[in-house]
């Protein structure tokens, strides 16, 4: 039985190091994806069984994409396999060239990712009720997917509305790319959708991305928190958990990382601070935060029909808040960390040596 299932691309990611892009000869790869992100943390780091849905292209590329997927544990038995006809024209797999960023440089993100596979994903290819029915405890998707294409809003609108259906707690990250919607009506279009697909909700992650009029327009103080938070849960009457890392950037290696949450019955709740934090990659550290804090939210009996304490949500935003920082300090989209470093952190551990 699974415990979390995610919807999502899959890309492959290029990484040259300590170099650019544009002048580097080697590159490492690793697999990585939004939504994906979030279902390898749970399972290697805190140990849930997850799969993912999502769609690649049949041929060398998407198999080396599948095989990492499984080095991180994550069920593949979702994955629908397009044929490929030898050149992409019509279905390929997502690539992402990345940089870390380091000093006044910050990260960069190339991406290559049109008339993917995923992106082709239409209402009515996956059989959700199929999937919910195998008694999956939490459902997550976000943005970055339903940006893909037309199509894959609809995608996304149907899974979260057939997992409320068997009972399933939904989660959403906005997750804004300008760059998916430069094309399909810019960050008004991608408000919509996010409004659209946010309200089938329990929990929302990077919640202060649907503050303010459009994605990205809002730069939100500490001491403008409590009605940031106040103004998305009037949108979102439904959600359960609103919650949100919060991240100043004085440099690419140097970031100051906390985070916070409300819920109806806690109003605002403050995670750790970690003024400082040394980062060597910050790609996917929302997604280590999200993984966190549904893992924090699972223990027990999750979020379900029992009321939502102070603590129990503290507890859960110190979880995500450790991982995401820990995700931080090592290469590529996805966690390396493991539970006990976690929970190190979470208790005030340092970076001493352990032998």
């Amino acid at each position: 039985m699974t415990d979390v299932v995610a919807l999502g691309e899959v890309m492959l990611r290029f990484d040259p190091g300590e170099g650019r892009i544009r002048t580097s000869r080697t590159f490492q790869v690793w697999e990585g994806g939004g939504e994906y992100n979030v279902v390898r943390g749970l399972r290697r780091c805190f140990g849930l069984r997850t799969a993912v849905v999502t769609a690649l292209a049949d041929n060398a590329v998407g198999r080396l994409v599948e095989d990492l997927i499984l080095q991180g544990g994550v069920d593949t038995s979702l994955i629908r396999w397009v044929p490929g006809d030898g050149i992409g024209r019509t279905a390929r797999n997502g690539l992402n060239f990345v940089e870390r960023g380091y000093g006044i440089r910050g990260a960069l993100g190339v991406s290559d990712r049109g008339n993917t596979a995923v992106s082709q994903l239409a209402k009515g290819d996956v059989d959700w009720d199929t999937i919910f029915a195998a008694g999956p405890r939490w459902f997550h998707t976000g943005g970055i997917f339903a940006g893909l294409s037309d199509t894959t809003v609809d995608v996304a609108d149907e899974a979260m509305a057939a997992a409320r259906r068997h009972g399933i707690t939904v989660s959403y990250d906005p997750n804004y790319r300008p760059s998916l919607w430069a094309d399909r009506g810019g960050a008004d279009r991608a408000r919509e959708v996010d409004l659209r697909l946010a309200r089938h909700a329990d929990v929302v992650v990077g919640a202060l991305g649907l503050a303010g009029p459009r994605p990205g327009d809002v730069r939100v103080r500490a001491d403008a928190l409590p009605d940031a938070l106040a103004e998305v849960a009037a949108l979102l009457p439904s959600a359960r958990v609103l919650a949100t890392t919060l991240r100043e950037v004085p440099s690419a290696g140097v970031n100051d990382w906390a985070s916070a949450a409300w819920s109806p019955e806690t109003g605002l709740v403050t995670g750790p601070r970690m003024p400082g934090l040394h980062v060597l990659d910050r790609i996917g550290s929302g997604d280590g935060f999200a993984a966190g804090l549904i893992h924090g939210l699972l223990s027990g009996d999750g979020i379900g029909p029992r009321r939502l304490t102070t603590a129990r949500l503290t507890r859960a935003l110190a979880y995500g808040t450790a991982h995401g920082a820990l995700t931080m300090t090592t290469p590529g989209d996805v966690s390396m960390a493991s539970l006990a470093e976690v929970e190190a952190l979470m208790a005030d551990g340092s970076a001493t040596v352990r032998r």
